[in-house]
């Protein structure tokens, strides 16, 4: 049963309200379904609008995976009910990934993709079973689709990547998909 639930995510302050609000609605379901937030710890952008969904919905099921250079400039999130801290980012999202029962991407740049390029990757050849699901919020990684339907249409992609890498359009989907897994 999927109890601790990874997100990935934009740090942004800069992004439209509509990824901010479902970012709050995930983080809301993680906190009433009793299931634990597993995230970057960072008050800032997508990462704090999930964090204050849970908050909201009367949960402190929060683990904040904080890099020291968050910690130094002040920027931890107060939704924090565990944090474990961190070197750097690639500590952080080892943690995530080791903590977490299954992943999910919302929105995000270098960052985002990185960590969840991680678990995918790890997946790929047999070195982790962990699962990503990659939020489309309003056809956000539809360009990323793209490109994995390039790759596997070119045969540069060895095996099938559906198994880990799963997509998703809207908040019910994302539960349907953990509740499937």
């Amino acid at each position: 049963m999927i109890e601790k639930i990874g997100v990935f995510c934009s740090s942004s302050d800069k992004i439209d309200s509509i990824y901010y609000k479902e970012a709050e609605r995930l983080g809301h379901w993680i906190g009433e379904t009793g299931k634990t937030l597993v995230y970057g710890g960072a008050k800032c952008g997508l990462m704090e609008a999930v964090a204050q969904g849970v908050r909201k919905a009367g949960s402190l099921n929060v683990i904040g995976v904080v890099p020291k250079v968050l910690i130094e400039r002040e920027l931890v999130s107060e939704c924090i009910g565990i944090r474990i801290p961190t070197e750097g980012l690639h500590d952080r999202k080892m943690w995530i990934n080791k903590v977490s029962d299954i992943l999910i991407a919302l929105p995000g740049s270098v960052g985002t993709l990185d960590e969840a390029f991680t678990v995918i990757g790890e997946a790929s050849i047999g070195l982790g079973t962990k699962k990503v699901i990659f939020w489309n919020i309003n056809g956000f990684w539809n360009s990323l689709f793209k490109m994995f339907d390039d790759m596997k249409a070119t045969g540069v992609q060895n095996k099938p990547i559906d198994d880990y890498l799963l997509k998703a359009d809207s908040l019910e989907e994302v539960i349907n998909l953990i509740n499937r897994n």
